[in-house]
């Protein structure tokens, strides 16, 4: 029997159980490799309207001097009218208070990586073919 027999792997889907121990253990390999560095922090900035109705919103992270945005998104109705550069500078600026020299993001070809180069951030690395042959997911960084 080799080592690797022991075990089965069981597949699915969604699983919160999974993703909160992974997280769980994941933060503390982290921690033990940048002692020193305080824990990652969430960072969440959102725009409502009159109505108290979501807008715009980004959420993301900051952990020692970088930060990184994970979701952005901004209602059909409200883009092209500055909500979208409002949002970053406001993700942009709490990440330079705590800290952050700069900010990583990712955007599919089919969403807005125009928009992220327009605020100043710089393409670093492109992966051609994801999620569809056609598409690429472009990986972008911003110094602070």
């Amino acid at each position: 029997m080799t080592e690797t027999t022991r075990f089965r792997s069981v597949v699915g889907e969604a699983d919160a159980a999974l993703d909160q121990r992974l997280s769980d253990e994941l933060d503390a390999v982290n921690a033990a490799a940048t002692a020193g560095t305080p824990a990652a922090r969430e960072l969440t900035v959102r725009l409502v309207d009159e109505s108290g109705e979501l807008a715009a919103g980004v959420s993301g992270w900051t952990w020692g001097v970088a930060a990184g945005i994970g979701m952005t998104w901004v209602r059909e109705d409200a883009r092209g009218t500055g909500l979208g550069e409002r949002l970053l500078a406001d993700f942009e600026r709490e990440a330079r208070a705590r800290g952050c020299t700069h900010v990583f993001v990712t955007s599919f070809t089919f969403q807005a990586p125009g928009f992220y180069e327009k605020q100043g951030y710089r393409e670093i690395f492109r992966w051609d073919g994801v999620p569809t042959p056609d598409a690429a997911d472009v990986h972008f960084r911003k110094e602070l």
